[in-house]
């Protein structure tokens, strides 16, 4: 392909809104252009990267015996009204009604839809199966930013593994967690697979795939002692032991005028890993109270995952005031008798603590936890810091800003039942099979490896994902050899299977040169007439700087050995 009869506009500079380092370089590079919030158009170069990620997901999702097939990106409302997930979706999905009163969705995911087609499945010997898509997908995201990393509308694929028992829902699970480790690497992303949160999806168990990156909005904790790593939402860490304070035989109660604040309240001599944060929820409109150390963050996620409910959101003032008499800031559980009290593990054991008194103004001091709350459930419900010790070898943790990469899930039964899924096993009886779900943002995998495949000139594409492996630059398009042996090898290795752009355009030397290093492309071959006097060229290789002169004959195997090399290793 010759540059000169290419749409690539790059820009100088990246708009003003681009947050993201991925969001700058493909817009400057002319990889995307955006619509409305949310939604891009993927211009030439933008299409090409997208269509190899994606390859390469299909081929190893081949690998594994998966098939491939295509479901509707509209829905009737009535499949998610069946699994429960109309309601419990809320605002994120897109939902329309048509000229004859029906309500639709704009699909999410394909749970349902693949379990409504598992319903075609009648016997064990049916079984496993593995289906998977890469399909358009659409969530009404509040506020999506950092270009193809948070968005409205995107291509994703997603497969799904449907097993007879929780053995063959193992195995399809581990085969696509190394499926999702081939993708990875072969695409040059260093993704770490961690414990995650299931969330919305359910189910008993799922895996994140995280690459580290500002860009990224999910905190991570890993320790570099024994490997252990999990999403935040998920993590847990050994408890920082801290000294009990002297208390009585029951809590005293002390005025604190205009205290509301954790901190506040640390600086009138009660440090927060003395203090008992007390919280009110509607857990399912109901009220609930849940209890943190005052040093720790409580992580709603966890709260949601223990106990199942959908629904979760602070508890409004006045309600607040209706159960325990007193304003946030003077809230506490000392005798109280209603409310379910949830209580994090950090907080057993611990004395002489300080906490509201549910009373306006006033706290109590030398608060025993078990002796004076009725605590009804203890959990795990803080968000772990940097730094606290591992709960499996004791060394520090460490907390990184990810990009979720992929996730995959075991869903169990959640969706075959629901959607009223059986099979015969070998006994002749019906048993309900059990679900996995498995997904990778084409998009977001293409930025993620934006994010962390660039420098100061531009983007530094792995070549098995690159626009073009190779750019043949001609430094004066007007020296005919120049000209003439650049199309000889523009045709020769386009015939041997190469991507190929000739930079032929009428532009100085160093507009070519900066412009190549801004689209990425991962071999440049640098052809002018003070070389060809020499008998050379010059490779250059984007990701490292690296300059070689290279003779003309050899130039042709130089190139093939180097792209044979770069797709086989993922760089």
């Amino acid at each position: 392909m010759r540059w000169s009869t290419l749409f690539i506009p790059t820009l100088r500079d990246a708009p003003a809104d681009a947050e993201a380092l991925s969001h700058r370089l493909l817009v400057r590079g002319g990889f995307i252009r955006q619509l409305q919030s949310g939604h891009y158009s993927m211009l030439p170069l933008g299409w090409r990267v997208h269509r190899k990620v994606a390859e390469v997901i299909r081929q190893e999702m081949d690998a594994i015996g998966a098939q491939e097939l295509l479901l509707p990106a509209m829905h009737p409302a009535s499949v998610w009204q069946q699994s429960g997930r109309w309601e419990s979706m809320g605002d994120e999905m897109f939902r329309l009604v048509d000229r004859k009163g029906a309500d639709l969705v704009l699909g999410m995911t394909h749970e349902e839809v693949i379990a409504l087609i598992g319903l075609e499945l009648s016997s064990y010997r049916d079984l496993p199966q593995m289906w998977y898509q890469i399909q358009t997908k659409f969530r009404d995201e509040p506020r999506p930013k950092s270009g193809l990393l948070r968005v409205r509308e995107f291509a994703m694929k997603d497969s799904y593994s449907i097993d007879i028992d929780d053995a063959g829902l193992d195995h399809s699970f581990d085969l696509h967690h190394h499926a999702y480790t081939r993708i990875f690497a072969r695409l040059g992303l260093d993704a770490l697979p961690v414990e995650a949160s299931s969330g919305a999806m359910g189910g008993s168990a799922s895996v994140e795939f995280m690459v580290e990156s500002p860009a990224g909005e999910d905190d991570v904790a890993r320790c570099t002692g024994c490997g252990y790593a999990a999403n935040v939402e998920r993590a847990s860490a050994a408890t920082t032991p801290v000294e009990n304070r002297p208390g009585g035989d029951a809590p005293e109660r002390f005025p604190t005028p205009g205290i509301r604040t954790i901190a506040a309240l640390a600086e009138a001599g009660h440090p927060p890993e003395h203090q008992v944060k007390t919280l009110v929820y509607e857990a399912d409109g109901e009220i609930v109270l849940i209890l943190v150390r005052g040093d720790h963050p409580f992580l709603e996620q966890k709260f949601v995952d223990a106990t199942g409910t959908g629904d979760l959101r602070p508890a409004e003032a006045d309600r607040i005031s209706d159960v325990l008499g007193a304003s946030p800031g003077s809230l506490g559980a000392v005798g109280v008798d209603g409310p379910p009290i949830y209580a994090d593990h950090a907080l057993r054991g611990r004395s002489g603590m300080t906490t509201g008194a549910n009373e306006d103004d006033f706290h109590l001091e030398g608060v025993d936890v078990e002796r004076d709350i009725e605590v009804d459930h203890w959990l795990d419900l803080r968000r772990i810091l940097d730094g606290e010790p591992c709960g499996v070898c004791g060394e520090p943790l460490e907390v990184v800003r990810c990009i979720e990469a992929g996730h995959i899930f075991k869903l169990g039964r959640r969706y075959a039942e629901a959607m009223d899924m059986s099979v015969l096993d070998a006994d002749g009886q019906s048993r309900t099979p059990t679900m996995g779900s498995y997904g990778i943002g084409v998009g977001r995998a293409m930025a993620a490896v934006a994010e962390v495949h660039n420098d100061d000139a531009g983007l530094i594409w792995p070549l098995a994902i690159a626009p073009y492996e190779v750019v043949l630059t001609v430094v004066k398009t007007d020296h005919e050899p120049s000209m003439d042996l650049a199309g000889r090898w523009h045709d020769e290795l386009t015939a041997a299977g190469v991507d190929v752009l000739l930079d032929d355009r009428d532009a100085r030397p160093g507009v070519k040169f900066a412009d190549a290093e801004l689209i990425g492309v991962p071999l440049r071959v640098t052809i002018g007439p003070r070389g060809l006097d020499q008998g050379s060229v010059e490779f250059t290789l984007r990701s490292t700087g690296e300059k070689e002169d290279i003779a003309i004959d050899d130039l042709a195997g130089v190139v093939l050995d180097a792209v044979a090399n770069g797709r086989r290793q993922g760089t």
